[in-house]
């Protein structure tokens, strides 16, 4: 069976359940970074923070604290960065060979699945954390770019140079954080789409399930709940 035959097997809401679920993967990660004043989210929320960071940090000495925290956060998404690469390479390695998927595919009443068609199903696994590894690789690389520019913040919080410098270096460590962000939703996404092994209704679940799951973390969580308290004022 080739490709073609293979799309022509699933059935039309597969093809509209595959559609949203691409629709709310990247209309969520908008709408996290593009929320209403009325109910930001916690992304939102924390470069604020990101910005006073780095304020508080011209006047901190020595800044060894600093270092610290930016080591943490390289840490981090290296981290993730490497779980996602062992994931891949047991992904490619299964759509090579999905015989192992058989007998689970025949307890899920999916027995009569042609290779063809679970091999497209893992695909979209695929693809969403082939995302979420480039994410984290890029929010590795510009954390270190802010790990750069922070040390090229003047000692003296007089220099005139010092402002500047330090307000690009919460820049940068925002947009490192986001596509840190991003990465994390698109590996939620893809654990989701994994559901797609069992059939329509599997993805259509996952799909309300992980949509939950992101959107509450940033809008309706006790964390967010912590940084929107007035204990800072």
């Amino acid at each position: 069976m080739n490709l073609l035959t293979a799309f022509q097997s699933l059935t039309w809401i597969d093809g509209v359940l595959v559609a949203a679920y691409l629709c709310v993967w990247l209309g969520l990660s908008w709408l996290i970074e593009h929320p209403t004043k009325k109910r930001p989210s916690v992304t939102v929320l924390m470069s604020e923070y990101r910005r006073q960071w780095m304020e508080v940090m011209t006047t901190r000495e020595p800044r060894i604290f600093d270092a610290q925290v930016m080591m943490s956060l390289r840490q981090g998404t290296s981290f993730f960065a490497s779980t996602c690469l062992l994931a891949l390479g047991g992904l490619l390695a299964l759509i090579g060979n999905v015989d192992p998927l058989r007998g689970l595919a025949a307890g899920i009443g999916q027995g009569d699945a042609p290779a063809v068609v679970l091999q497209l199903k893992l695909t979209l696994v695929l693809l969403l954390l082939g995302n979420a590894f480039l994410k984290f690789v890029w929010a590795n690389r510009v954390f270190g770019y802010c790990s750069v520019m922070m040390g090229a913040v003047p000692n003296d919080p007089a220099d005139p140079r010092t402002a500047g410098l330090a307000a690009k270096a919460a820049e940068l460590n925002i947009r490192a954080a986001m596509n840190f962000n991003r990465g994390l939703r698109a590996m939620y996404f893809a654990l989701g789409a994994v559901a797609w092994l069992v059939g329509p209704l599997g993805l259509g679940l996952a799909l309300v399930m992980v949509s939950w799951l992101v959107w509450s973390r940033e809008f309706a969580s006790i964390p967010r709940a912590i940084v929107l308290s007035d204990t800072d004022t």
